[in-house]
């Protein structure tokens, strides 16, 4: 069968392109060899509005959060079942200096939509340990991940549009139609393998940082389950009683191994929060696809253009897969074009750099 797209991987990336891609009409055939352990898998899945230290507002926010918010929907009313879940954030003053920067920037008018309110004292909630208060952030939330992929997954096996099994690159052809896999054709071939594109002899130029990032399942009856905490870590409650502590960020170590000391670094951190009892009952490691820049990497091969790539989304990807799966559909078919901040267009004085050195080699 001549499919029109393949899709190599089935995170949050290969997922969002898929459903988008044939939902725009498209026959596509998704490769994926199931891991339970892969970065989407273990992920908490956390949209936050707000990044780091500096409270800088998360970079294209106002675009991002309310297509998340309505692909997420869509979602739920195909599959019958909650999904994604809003929750405010309560972003927990570290310092007196941090709440100094935070009333600094909060002047601005690009963040009223998004604060609910400034705490300069401790809120008084017993079981949370913030002196020096912290801010409330609206628009936040978390997405069930696993059951997504688990949905999403599920209904390609049904239909047969999926191919639960490891991608053999030396089985691609690329042919002056597209490309051939094992007697499959299609007119186009996106890679959305996470940190396995440093191997990909295609893409492996792109300057892909594969990160591991460990989280924590605690258990924690008196907590307050409201809302999202964070402070060096973020809190997510993801049944009654239980909370996912994440994240650790390791570029050393990309290997997708637990570790003792990421278990205490994450215990240490969540024991900075609470002080109330809790008792660890799980403990995973995944491997991101981190960027330099820390923007996606997304577009054409240089060379051949029967193939593309959708990677790079990091610790972003919940927020920003629907969007910039959107984007991708309507490029690939012609009618639009990338962001240049996602264009893989930014890096091709390394791909000139990568293939000089190809020929040197021969």
């Amino acid at each position: 069968m001549n499919y029109d797209f393949i899709v190599v991987g089935h995170g949050l990336a290969g997922s969002t392109l898929a459903y988008t891609l044939q939902k725009r009409g498209h026959q596509v055939l998704v490769i994926d060899e199931p891991k339970p352990n892969s970065a989407s898998n273990v992920a908490a899945g956390l949209v936050n509005p707000v990044a780091g230290k500096r409270f800088a507002k998360s970079w294209m926010a106002d675009t991002f959060i309310p297509f998340a918010d309505k692909f997420y929907d869509e979602l739920e009313e195909r599959f019958k079942q909650p999904l994604f879940f809003h929750k405010p954030i309560y972003k927990i003053f570290s310092t007196i200096e941090e709440q100094n920067t935070w009333m600094a920037k909060s002047a601005e008018d690009s963040w009223s939509e998004y604060i609910k309110a400034t705490y300069t004292q401790s809120t008084g909630e017993g079981a949370v340990q913030d002196p020096y208060g912290g801010i409330v952030i609206s628009k936040g939330g978390y997405l069930l991940v696993s059951d997504t992929l688990r949905l999403l997954a599920q209904e390609l096996l049904q239909t047969g549009n999926m191919l639960p099994e490891r991608f053999e690159m030396e089985a691609l052809q690329l042919t002056e139609q597209g490309v051939s896999y094992k007697g499959i054709t299609a007119n186009h071939l996106v890679f959305c393998e996470g940190y396995q594109l440093v191997q990909n002899p295609y893409f492996k130029w792109l300057p892909l940082q594969p990160t591991k990032g460990e989280v924590l399942e605690v258990e924690n009856e008196i907590f307050n389950a409201s809302c999202i905490y964070n402070k060096a870590v973020y809190v997510v409650p993801v049944v009654e009683g239980k909370y996912k502590i994440g994240a650790t960020y390791n570029w050393r170590e990309a290997d997708e191994e637990t570790t003792p000391s990421g278990k205490a670094e994450l215990s240490e951190k969540f024991e900075r929060i609470t002080a109330a009892p809790y008792k660890v009952t799980g403990h995973w490691a995944g491997i991101r696809p981190a960027v330099r820049d820390r923007h996606p990497l997304l577009g054409v091969h240089p060379a051949h253009k029967q193939l593309s790539v959708f990677n790079g989304l990091g610790s972003k990807g919940v927020v920003m897969a629907p969007y910039l799966a959107e984007r991708l559909a309507t490029a690939l078919e012609g009618e639009g074009e990338l962001l240049p901040d996602v264009h893989i267009s930014r890096y091709l004085s390394l791909y000139y750099e990568y293939i000089k050195q190809q020929s040197q080699q021969l």
